[in-house]
């Protein structure tokens, strides 16, 4: 009777072999993580021609102290396009009283970095002495930033006797 064949087994390596092999699959996975991290992740230091667009957030002079609306858009966003008229408006209608400042994000990509700004449009109400009150993000109308300003305790309204006859 003739003995079948038994496949051959490939020789194992050694025990110490293979605990040091487990030991590494770890740290190699934590080092290609920690690659792919760095690689992925935008670079927050700017150079060259972005470095032009890093903006520090306005702040409102001292020499003319009032509230201020920032409205951090762009030119081209539908909403914010729907907001250029409302802006306008409050400007023109609340000169004196109050600073309304429009900034171009797709413009200036910086400044959206700068008021901490993830998505467009947001409006920003500032107080006279400069500090943040509230932020709105989205599309919002004239009367609810009237609104807004009144539940924060701004007065809009002219002093007595100014625009008055």
């Amino acid at each position: 009777m003739k003995k079948a064949k038994q496949p051959r087994a490939r020789p194992r390596p050694p025990a110490g072999r293979r605990a040091s092999r487990a030991r590494w699959a770890p740290v190699v996975l934590l080092i290609l993580a920690v690659a792919a991290v760095v690689w992925l992740k935008p670079r927050s230091e700017a150079t060259g021609a972005d470095a032009l667009a890093v903006v520090t957030p306005i702040a409102p002079v001292a020499t003319h102290a009032v509230p201020r609306l920032v409205d951090v858009g762009a030119d081209a966003c539908v909403p914010c396009k729907l907001m250029a008229p409302i802006l306008e408006e409050l400007r023109q209608e609340y000169a004196g009283r109050l600073d309304v400042v429009f900034i171009d994000v797709w413009k200036n990509p910086g400044a959206g970095r700068a008021y901490g700004v993830y998505s467009i449009p947001t409006q920003i109400f500032y107080d006279a002495a400069g500090r943040e009150l509230f932020r709105h993000p989205g599309f919002i109308s004239k009367e609810e930033i009237l609104e807004a300003w009144k539940k924060l305790g701004v007065d809009l309204q002219a002093p007595a006797g100014e625009g008055q006859p």
